[in-house]
């Protein structure tokens, strides 16, 4: 018989049984579910609303159950539904009718509540680690390769010149901000839900602070109703990791590319390649392609939980219990593609003078020619107008800025000198831009003291 079913005359139908069940994939909240009620029995005993000697037999009894469950030598029934009335059915099972006090000044809708929020809790950890793993093959990169020219771009297509060590702190940075919204999202979600009831709290005389203490809460949530109704914790949390996944996304592509013949500006390690059933030269980014892909199974996650909330009036629905599996499912995402991109990274070569002879072409140098104009007292809009003038006749003539000589600089304008050559040197115009965030190697080193203070911060 179901623990609630004191109410109904029949049994449930076995379609409903099966299609009201969330065992199959809450049982992955074990822990949790025991973990709460152990510290809710705990504070039923302590308060006077069980015996003090009731508690603890509850309590033993939970930590036998848990340890059941991690051996497998307890089996989770759909009749149960979901794992906190497995859980409590086992507990019953075992106590009798001291068990069936455990669930005194408690309801499921609180004690689901408090499982999900300690599980996603626990989470958020794991991925901040991974990211920091993450931030140190940057870190690692960037120091290497301070002066490893190549083209930075805009609309794909070459733009001005930077280094590839610029571009390993612009994915740096976007990472941790993504470390950033999780220990956001973290703080914010460090309410505890026990105690809320259904909805309405409980007449019996419960501590709150006490069980939210028990479970690492910094307090309990303030309101009862919004505590069990709510779920914008998981989706802030979903929102941030969606936008890891972008970052992830993004480098994957960069990645793609940079790796293919048309660029050639890495090689993949042979273990973090793929290659092909038919072709036997291909070595396939298939590591950057499925995390490309799979980000959006994490989009797919937050647009899940967002349209199941959108429409709820307070307080609890059965809605809520499709929360979980969008949730699991992008942590298990994430805690994968994480490690495997890192590691892929960690283990890919990149190869400079292809990075080189690429900066070399495309004019990346022409905004550099024309602050040379502006330095000799040249308004910027003339020195734009020459520029163009001077590219122009390079595609005609199949010169580049570096290889113009100097007639035809002069044909355009007077101002220019011998000294134009160093200042359109690709080492001149990476290393002149000094400003605090820029390419020049000092700029990007101190870019690599700030990863590396964010992470030690974090690690101690």
């Amino acid at each position: 018989m179901k623990l609630w079913a004191g109410r109904f005359q029949k049994e449930t139908d076995t379609l409903v049984n099966d299609f009201n069940s969330s065992i199959t994939f809450d049982a992955r909240l074990y822990q949790e579910d025991i973990e709460g009620s152990m510290a809710h029995a705990a504070m039923l005993g302590k308060q006077g609303i069980i015996e003090e000697h009731e508690a603890e037999k509850i309590i033993d009894g939970l930590k036998a159950i848990l340890e059941d469950i991690k051996a497998e030598r307890v089996e989770l029934t759909t009749d149960n539904e979901d794992i906190h009335m497995n859980v409590e059915s086992l507990l019953t099972g075992r106590l009798g009718e001291t068990g069936k006090r455990l669930h005194t000044a408690r309801s499921r809708n609180d004690q689901v509540a408090v499982d999900f929020r300690l599980f996603v809790k626990r989470e958020i950890p794991t991925i901040i680690r991974m990211c920091l793993d993450l931030e140190k093959v940057l870190v690692k990169k960037a120091q290497a390769n301070l002066e490893t020219v190549m083209p930075g771009y805009t609309h794909l297509q070459r733009a001005q010149p930077t280094t590839f060590a610029h571009y390993m702190m612009a994915y740096a940075n976007m990472f941790r901000r993504d470390v950033t919204r999780l220990e956001d999202c973290l703080e914010r979600m460090d309410e505890c839900p026990l105690g809320a009831g259904a909805l309405a709290t409980s007449t019996y005389p419960v501590d709150r602070f006490q069980t939210a203490s028990a479970l690492g809460f910094a307090k309990p949530a303030d309101n009862s109703m919004d505590s069990v109704s709510d779920r914008d914790f998981a989706i802030e949390f979903l929102s941030a990791c969606s936008i890891l996944m972008m970052h992830l996304s993004r480098f994957s592509e960069e990645i793609i590319l940079w790796c293919s013949w048309e660029f050639k500006y890495v090689e993949l390690d042979d273990a973090y390649s793929t290659g092909s059933s038919i072709m036997p030269q291909k070595k396939n980014p298939d590591v950057a392609e499925l995390v490309r892909g799979k980000t959006g199974r994490v989009y797919g996650s937050l647009i899940t939980l967002l349209t199941v909330m959108k429409g709820l009036p307070l307080a609890y629905n059965k809605d809520m219990q499709e929360d979980k599996e969008p949730v699991f499912d992008a942590i298990d995402t994430v805690e994968m593609c994480l490690p495997v991109f890192t590691a892929m990274l960690d283990t890919l070569t990149v190869l400079p003078n292809n990075m080189r002879k690429a900066a070399s072409g495309g004019f990346i140098n022409a905004t550099d020619c024309a602050d040379y104009l502006v330095k000799k007292g040249m308004p910027f809009r003339e020195a734009y107008m020459i520029v163009g003038r001077l590219v122009n006749m390079c595609i005609k003539t199949g010169e580049t800025l570096d290889t113009l000589p100097l007639k035809d600089f002069r044909s355009i304008s007077a101002v220019f000198d011998e000294d134009v050559y160093h200042a359109l040197e690709l080492k001149t115009c990476v290393n002149g831009r000094k400003v605090y965030g820029g390419p020049a190697k000092e700029a990007v080193e101190q870019q690599i003291a700030n990863i590396k203070t964010f992470i030690e911060a974090r690690e101690a």
